[in-house]
């Protein structure tokens, strides 16, 4: 188990950026695929973006391509999301996940933020 807390979010406006944080505890945050989530309608939890262990290899939702960044720093136990050109569609709770797999990190992982609001504004 690894304990995940996200930060970053808040109030934006329409085109602008903003970067969330998930901060993991313990020391095996460099042997997880980490991923992020929000919820859409339907959907407790939508898959946004993934990387993994080393952080090379990303993978993203059609929805956030080529404005959404994940990255992480080993080191500092800590995994990003960058997000650019923010739409109001965008508004959600967004999730921080970990697991020991990107396949699973990216469907059914087993640890859990507790989330971030974000919310853009026209």
């Amino acid at each position: 188990q690894v304990q995940l807390v996200e930060s970053g979010g808040g109030f934006v406006q329409d085109g602008h950026s903003l970067r969330l944080s998930c901060a993991a505890s313990g020391r095996t945050f460099s042997s997880r695929a980490m991923g992020w989530f929000r919820p859409s309608p339907g959907k407790e939890r939508e898959f946004v973006a993934a990387n993994r262990r080393s952080g090379l290899t990303t993978y993203y939702a059609d929805s956030v391509k080529d404005r959404f960044t994940i990255s992480r720093d080993n080191a500092k136990n800590t995994v990003y999301l960058q997000m650019n050109s923010l739409k109001p569609e965008d508004t959600a709770v967004y999730y921080c996940a970990a697991d020991l797999t990107v396949v699973r990190v990216q469907t059914a992982p087993d640890n859990w933020g507790q989330g971030t609001q974000v919310t853009v504004y026209s």
